[in-house]
């Protein structure tokens, strides 16, 4: 997975799996911004894959180049150099066009949830319905994912009626009625309490193993790393670390994490 002595390789070198087994498959990615005395490189030959039905985190300090790579991967950027796959399909060369097909097959849940104020919960997810021109129909799909995420008896309340957490299970919600192969979280705990933070992405761990979703979390929040199958660092453009969480937990400074937060 990672080409450095110091990092663990156990998911870069599986044998025998197709690429149909994995949600992305990243090899020599590298990315900048700017050019000339202004470029600014901000990726770093990264490869990495992402199995199907997995839930990683990805952590690191602030410029670290988090963001960059999960919109890469999202199909919100363009790509330059090396090979991204994401659900089978090359995304390096891709025109405008084409990335947004990409993106049809993703999720995305953001720290800002994104929701129209105007509208109802149910008028959000409703909105992000595609391919059903009965609105009927979008109403229902709308309402039965609502349930889902434990809000039914909020389908017709508007954002300023809800909690924090309430509103991030619409915008959770809104990423899932596709049901998408891939779903990108972005800080989706920083703008919640700790008892929200835990039940949005205890949801997002339920519904991912449940439907065989690939969910990548970009977080800074250490209470949560108990979700993930995986914990992925990392700094300064470069993937310093791939672990297994168990092995993330032994190997860290039990003073710079609440081991409370292992206990299931």
């Amino acid at each position: 997975m990672i080409h450095h002595s110091t990092a663990p390789s156990f998911e870069f070198n599986d044998i025998g799996l197709a690429d149909d087994q994995y949600a992305v498959r990243i090899r020599n990615l590298s990315h900048h911004f700017g050019t000339g005395d202004l470029k600014t490189q901000v990726l770093y030959d990264i490869n990495l894959d992402l199995k199907r039905g997995q839930i990683v985190i990805l952590t690191g300090p602030s410029g670290s180049g988090k963001t960059t790579l999960i919109s890469l991967i999202g199909a919100l950027r363009s790509a330059q150099s090396g090979s991204l796959k994401v659900l089978g399909k090359e995304l390096v060369g891709l025109n405008k066009a084409q990335l947004v097909e990409v993106r049809r097959n993703i999720g995305f849940i953001f720290q800002a949830h994104n929701l129209f104020d105007s509208l109802t919960a149910s008028q959000n997810v409703e909105m992000a319905v595609e391919l059903l021109e009965d609105w009927g129909e979008k109403r229902a799909k709308a309402a039965e994912i609502l349930a889902k995420v434990g809000l039914a008896s909020r389908v017709h309340y508007k954002p300023k009626a809800l909690s924090g957490g309430q509103k991030q299970r619409v915008a959770i919600a809104r990423a899932l009625v596709n049901e998408p192969a891939l779903i990108l979280a972005d800080e989706p705990t920083a703008a919640l309490d700790k008892k929200s933070g835990r039940e949005v992405v205890t949801l997002m761990q339920k519904l991912a193993k449940e439907q065989g979703r690939t969910i990548l979390i970009v977080t800074h929040d250490n209470s949560i790393l108990d979700v993930a199958d995986r914990i992925i660092n990392l700094v300064d453009g470069r993937l310093e670390s791939d672990q297994s969480l168990e092995t993330f937990v032994n190997t860290h400074d039990p003073k710079s994490l609440d081991r409370r937060m292992f206990i299931m």
